[in-house]
């Protein structure tokens, strides 16, 4: 029987964990953590760089600004650098995001079969698809301020699994799946969350239909039949 692989929300949710911990062992006078927070950035940094690798690359966006912001965090809290350096550097997070579009349009265009690969904006406002295609593939979702709404109900997948990149940033992103689809949910939260709404199965699945990988950053990104 092989092993699952730890997901990104795992080991972010584990690296909090510690956190509490090492807080709670100063705060009750057990043992001086002062030393040791002082490298808790560095836990968000790691998290970061395995979502990074462990989506195989396909989400880029939410882990480089993870990757980044926490970095520089770490840098700050160690004395190499000043906060204040990095005032003027805050356009580039918007820089990111819109990179992440376009790369999303790209793998579009590798694909000749219609509604193989979508793509999706909700930038202020809503953006709805609705698939039903018999070799899917996967997506690019992106919503910012707004929602997207992805609907692959009458959708199939030839070469499992299929997969969908979502970044909600303060907005929301719904994927709307068959009720006996296997989906693995990978996303990366930061003050958001992600979470698999459906009904849980009795029965055991042999293969993932489908892999939703991602950022939410006070937003969500939500599984749903």
């Amino acid at each position: 029987m092989s092993s699952r692989r730890l997901s990104a929300q795992e080991l972010l949710g584990g690296f909090i964990v510690l956190l509490g911990l090492l807080l709670l062992l100063d705060t009750t006078g057990v043992y001086d953590t002062t030393q040791l927070l002082q490298f808790v950035p560095s836990l968000f940094v790691i998290a970061g760089l395995y979502a990074l690798v462990s989506s195989r690359l396909r989400n880029v966006t939410g882990p480089l600004v993870v990757i980044v912001v926490a970095g520089g965090w770490q840098l700050a809290t160690l004395g190499v650098v000043e906060w204040r350096d990095f005032e003027a550097l805050w356009p580039l997070l918007i820089v990111l995001l819109g990179l992440s579009v376009i790369l999303g349009q790209y793998r579009a265009r590798a694909y000749e079969v219609s509604d193989a690969f979508v793509t999706a904006v909700g930038l202020f406002g809503g953006a709805d698809r609705r698939v039903t295609t018999d070799g899917f593939v996967g997506g690019e979702l992106t919503a910012v301020f707004g929602g997207v709404d992805l609907d692959l109900r009458d959708a199939t997948v030839s070469d499992r699994p299929a997969r969908v990149n979502a970044t909600a940033v303060f907005g929301g992103v719904d994927v709307r799946v068959p009720t006996d689809w296997n989906v693995q949910v990978d996303v990366l939260p930061i003050f958001g969350g992600a979470e698999d709404e459906r009904p849980r199965r009795a029965e055991e699945h042999d293969s993932v239909d489908l892999v939703v990988t991602g950022f939410a950053a006070f937003g969500g990104i939500t599984v749903v039949d």
